[in-house]
């Protein structure tokens, strides 16, 4: 996946240079306004850039020095937008073949039988789509866009209109989609819990701009992107591996390097892939261990850096073997008189867990 795109939209200019896997999910991630949707627009085909080139799998679909210009339908892109976008006169079956029957024969390469079986769907094939639900809906959307054997799968914030539990619904099997078909996904989401489950892969957005790409954990990490996350975003992300699936305390515990974090209990396999989400604001500081208290995970370490030392909260990025941010009142951060380089106890209240965490690599070139 390569995208060079620079357009013009009134006073607004989307500028965006990016690169990512042939396969997995790339992350776009900002505010609304961001121009995520501009971008992907773009790549669809919807919209044409001003200058810059976008090319999926060699495949070029825009190039504007060369004058290439494919049209939607000859790009080979599935769109699964937020509100899904059935047809509603036809049934379930009738939705999801809809695009495979445009596709040439010759270059299908996914099938009927294997899309409803990941997407666990085969009990609503004869359903129409006012008698699904909206989760139900995200599902056969998505295996639309998959049946049409597409070179690449845009995700315009599929999840962002579904509640709590509907989302909980539809996560596994974009997940799963993401690692059974060799197929680039670029996926488009504010929400960072989303963006944990999906991928490795990072392009955080901001005025139209890259704001920075790479690594998702290196990037969550970084003092100078802590405002680009919102003010309740700010957190770290670790990556670990299930040591005790359960141990005496009913808890899991979760290696990483020679530490053991203990988060609730994880079905999983010992030697299990975990990546954790650690938010700021879960996060004390002490300058001695604490004797008797309720918190489960104590960690040594050491200040790293401050930021935000004249504001009502402040917050302080600790070393304990992997980054680490604490978000703490500014009387604390006076009273307990804390200075970069000095040694510390991080207290971490609770855990955002994700299985697996994504793809493997980063992107490059992005600017």
């Amino acid at each position: 996946m390569e995208i060079d795109v620079k357009r013009r939209q009134g006073n607004f200019l989307v500028e965006a240079t990016f690169k990512g896997a042939e396969s997995g999910v790339t992350a776009l991630f900002g505010p609304s306004g961001a121009g995520k949707t501009s971008i992907v627009n773009m790549v669809a085909g919807l919209m044409q850039p001003d200058t810059g080139r976008i090319a999926v799998n060699g495949l070029c679909l825009f190039d504007a020095a060369r004058r290439i210009d494919l049209p939607p339908e000859r790009r080979r892109i599935g769109y699964v937008f937020q509100d899904g976008r059935l047809l509603p006169h036809l049934s379930v079956r009738a939705n999801l073949t809809y695009g495979m029957r445009l596709t040439p024969a010759a270059r299908r390469f996914v099938g009927l039988d294997a899309v409803v079986e990941l997407l666990g769907i085969g009990h609503l094939l004869s359903r129409r789509p006012v008698k699904l639900s909206g989760g139900e809906k995200q599902r056969v959307a998505i295996g639309r866009a998959l049946l049409t054997s597409p070179a690449m799968l845009l995700m315009d914030e599929p999840l962002a209109s579904l509640d709590a539990s509907r989302k909980a619904d539809v996560m596994p099997f974009i997940i799963r989609l993401s690692r059974e078909f060799a197929i680039p996904i670029l996926y488009v989401s504010h929400a960072l819990d989303e963006i944990l489950n999906l991928t490795d892969r990072l392009v955080i957005m901001a005025d139209g701009k890259v704001a920075a790409c790479g690594d998702l954990a290196e990037l969550l990490s970084r003092p100078d992107l802590q405002g680009r996350l919102g003010s309740e975003e700010t957190g770290a992300v670790i990556a670990t591996v299930v040591d005790e699936p359960t141990d005496a305390s009913g808890l899991t515990a979760l290696r990483f390097g020679d530490h053991i974090l203990k988060v609730a209990p994880v079905t999983a396999p010992r030697g299990t892939p975990v990546r954790v989400r650690i938010p700021a604001r879960h996060v004390a500081v002490a300058l001695e261990p604490p004797a008797r208290s309720s918190f489960q995970n104590v960690f040594a370490g050491r200040v790293d850096a401050i930021l935000g030392a004249g504001e009502a909260f402040v917050d302080v990025r600790l070393d304990i073997g992997a980054p680490l941010w604490a978000r703490i009142t500014r009387h604390s951060f006076r009273q307990l008189d804390l200075k970069s380089g000095q040694s510390v106890f991080a207290l971490i209240k609770s855990v955002a867990v994700s299985l697996g965490g994504g793809g493997a690599g980063g992107c490059k070139d992005c600017r």
